[in-house]
């Protein structure tokens, strides 16, 4: 499995120490660094069963400045999401695991980073 993280973050450290305390087999991602494609947030958000804005972070600077909370939500907007989530890394919501199954999760809560882990 993968995490995405920023180590500047709570919720990834938290998740970190849940996985190494499981003795989970995993590589980290810093997601700032090593900034995801549009085709792997793609991947990312169909492993997730979600859509971007639902992964977007739109209190954070970068979303207030691009008008984010006013961007239709709908298919036809998709991209727009998407690319921005592209530029801006900063604005995907941490972390998240991708599992080995072929899924993903928003690992933001301990059950979800356990969720991942028995998948």
């Amino acid at each position: 499995m993968e995490i995405w993280i920023n180590p500047a973050c709570s919720k990834c450290r938290s998740a970190l120490n849940l996985l190494d305390s499981e003795g989970a087999d995993y590589t980290v991602r810093r997601y700032l660094e090593d900034v995801p494609t549009e085709d792997e947030i793609r991947n990312v958000l169909t492993r997730l069963g979600l859509e971007p804005w639902d992964i977007t972070r739109t209190q954070e600077a970068d979303a207030k400045e691009l008008g984010m909370k006013e961007w239709a939500r709908d298919d036809a907007n998709r991209d727009r999401w998407v690319r921005a989530l592209a530029e801006h890394p900063r604005l995907i919501q941490r972390p998240i695991i991708t599992a080995d199954d072929g899924t993903a999760v928003v690992a933001r809560t301990d059950d979800a980073v356990r969720d991942a882990l028995s998948r």
